[in-house]
């Protein structure tokens, strides 16, 4: 690294963590998924930390496999509007953002309930845009079906023009609030689009909101996300968890935003990541072991495998080796998730030779394949190696992934913040009042006397 390049500044988020598998359910310090009580906590927390933003999931139909709901997603997940325009009345400087499909929403709702939340909370909203081409997901829609791979992104792009457009329909002057004169306002302009998936005539229903635009987050990794992203998203959610993988990550994606006339700085890179900490490197990595057993019991192993492997695998010792048997080729065995992706065979067979090289069981693999990124030792050493990520530019910055529910987040504040601002990577106070100022982005367009019009009036 060279001596003359500027230190990054280290962004955080907080993902609440719901149904996710990450999830230690069975600890005893784990309260309600549910409960406002504890959203609002793990966002104070975040608050407190001075993190960028708070972070909530999508879960459009509960899972399945093998014909049964998959454990956790039985205490539901409330609705994503609601959750987090409640929670802009208790946090004030919190970005929040929210994890919405453009597969099965239309974006005139979109650009106002995003539109919405950006006015309430003061500036803070954000928008994950995200696809489904899962039939299973869409039986839950009034049209059904789905979308294929390439369409969904078509459609996703043109549902953030629409909403892009709507967001700027409101000329700088509208608002007059002339009360000698008589005049409230001129009159909207009426926004046109004629396209592949959505034919609109419409006057948007709010002024530009103190963001103009709600922060835009993608987190697709096809070669198709990743296009998007680079023309849309001002920030990638990602799972590249190592060094290595994270660095070309980062080039790649950064070196798309040129076609789309954007500079480096104006797509920031945030990969999901997970921590353990103890008073020793020995303690953390103690912690870590009985938190991943924790979150990979022997069912649950067993449910990771059958994934793969197409089949009921309940006949075989988690414990124990591989199936000798090759995957059927069934996808169906589990609905509502994206894992069936990849070639299940090409999966098996990687599997089988991690399992045979490092001498791993059942349960040992699926702990070693479904670990995301880590961070694993003293609040020193973590810190020290999340801004290892940050200046080596393997990424941004990190949305946190805590395993308890609500309080996970709270040691990872309260000791490893502290270290990230000793080394002069993180903020000490927030500089800004909306989430554009926390993650350094540009104002998409300077129509603030609209805004300040509408709450004058």
């Amino acid at each position: 690294m060279s001596s003359t390049k500027p230190r990054k500044s280290v962004h955080l988020a907080a993902h609440f963590p719901g149904v996710n598998n990450t999830t230690v359910w069975s600890d005893p310090a784990s309260k309600s998924q549910i409960d406002f009580e504890s959203f609002v906590h793990l966002a104070r927390t975040a608050e407190r930390g001075l993190f960028d933003f708070f972070f909530l999931a999508e879960g459009l139909r509960l899972r399945e496999h093998l014909g049964r709901i998959h454990d956790l997603d039985v205490v539901g997940r409330p609705d994503t509007f609601t959750v987090l325009n409640a929670l802009a009345g208790v946090t004030e400087k919190l970005g929040l953002a929210g994890t919405i499909n453009s597969t099965y929403n239309e974006p005139f709702e979109l650009a106002k309930q995003f539109a919405s939340l950006d006015h309430l909370s003061g500036g803070r909203a954000a928008w994950n845009v995200v696809t489904s081409s899962d039939a299973f997901t869409g039986e839950n829609f009034r049209r059904g079906g789905y979308l294929e791979h390439s369409d969904r992104y078509r459609r996703a792009a043109e549902t953030v023009e629409v909403a892009r457009a709507l967001w700027d329909s409101w000329p700088a002057d509208t608002l007059v609030v002339d009360r000698d004169a008589g005049v409230f306002a001129k009159d909207i302009p009426e926004t046109r689009h004629r396209g592949r998936q959505f034919d609109i005539a419409a006057r948007f229903v709010l002024p530009p909101s103190p963001q103009g635009h709600p922060v835009l987050l993608q987190a697709g990794d096809s070669d198709d996300g990743r296009e998007f992203g680079a023309a849309t998203a001002d920030a990638i959610f990602t799972g590249h968890g190592t060094l290595e993988a994270g660095r070309t990550f980062y080039a790649d994606m950064k070196g798309r935003l040129a076609k789309y006339g954007r500079g480096h700085d104006e797509l920031k890179i945030l990969p999901a990541a997970t921590f353990v900490l103890g008073d020793t490197a020995a303690e953390a990595e103690e912690r870590a072991r009985h938190i991943r057993y924790q979150q990979v019991g022997p069912q649950t192993a067993i449910a990771f495998l059958e994934q793969v492997w197409g089949r009921d695998l309940s006949g075989y010792d988690p414990d124990g080796p591989l199936p000798d048997v090759d995957p059927s080729g069934d996808v169906n065995i589990t609905r509502g998730r994206v894992r069936h992706a990849k070639d299940p065979r090409a999966v098996a067979e990687a599997w089988r030779a991690k399992a045979e090289a490092e001498n791993l069981s059942i349960r040992e693999l699926i702990i070693e394949v479904t670990a995301r990124q880590q961070f694993v030792g003293t609040p020193a050493e973590v810190a020290e190696r999340i801004d290892e990520y940050v200046q080596t530019d393997a990424a941004d910055g990190f949305i946190l992934v805590p395993h308890l529910t609500p309080g996970g987040l709270d040691e990872f504040v309260d000791r490893v913040v502290p270290e990230l601002q000793e080394r002069g990577s993180f903020r000490t106070e927030y500089a800004g009042d909306t989430l554009r100022d926390h993650l350094g982005l540009r104002h998409p367009h300077h129509r603030t006397s609209v805004h300040e019009g509408a709450r004058a009036s």
